[in-house]
């Protein structure tokens, strides 16, 4: 991850993939990368992601970091611009970003074009069900900049969907769109596959 100049070229940028992909690895990559100059970054990420307790990203390979909690009526402009008055910010990054608003991605724009700090959001394009998350589809259409990070199918394909599971390992077709859980939970598949399972 390249260092951003945040005065002269502050973006949105979304990276997005299906589960299992590396996102909080590289996220947390991203973050140290920033610090390891002398930079300043902030780490948010939901309140209801408690996989790994309330207030931490961890990646699946063991590394993790404090994170700032958000829910889904904090501004996140406002957060923001209270932590960067009382230390300068460098990047902001967050985590499992499908799961923020249409008016929070709308706020991480504004972070970007009135703050001009660069904000590096990870997270899901799609549900369990082949549906956008409501953050992700903004993520999508507001983003300065769009990064695929792959995941691979069992088949050995690109992974594109996410498909949730139930404790017999048959495919869930209904429910919350909002589960947490890992990998006794969820699968990456790719379309294909994921057309089986899901509609057998």
């Amino acid at each position: 991850m390249r260092c951003h100049n945040s005065r002269v070229m502050a973006k949105l940028y979304f990276y997005y993939s299906s589960m299992n992909a590396g996102k909080s690895t590289a996220l947390l990559q991203s973050s140290y990368n920033y610090r390891e100059r002398g930079m300043h970054t902030l780490v948010l990420a939901p309140q209801f992601d408690d996989r790994f307790g309330v207030g931490k990203v961890k990646s699946r390979i063991g590394i993790e970091t404090k994170a700032t909690t958000f829910s889904n009526d904090t501004d996140l402009l406002e957060l923001i611009a209270s932590s960067h008055q009382a230390e300068p910010l460098h990047c902001v990054l967050i985590d499992e970003a499908q799961f923020l608003t249409r008016d929070q991605v709308f706020q991480l724009s504004e972070v970007t074009d009135k703050l001009k700090i660069p904000v590096l959001a990870y997270g899901l394009r799609t549900d369990f069900q082949g549906e956008p998350f409501e953050g992700s589809k903004y993520l999508l259409a507001w983003s300065d900049n769009l990064k695929e990070i792959k995941a691979i199918c069992h088949c050995g394909t690109k992974a594109t969907m996410v498909l949730r599971l139930d404790g017999d390992g048959n495919a869930v077709t209904e429910g919350s769109q909002v589960e947490i859980g890992g990998n006794d939970r969820y699968v990456s598949m790719c379309r294909k596959h994921f057309k089986e399972k899901y509609f057998a």
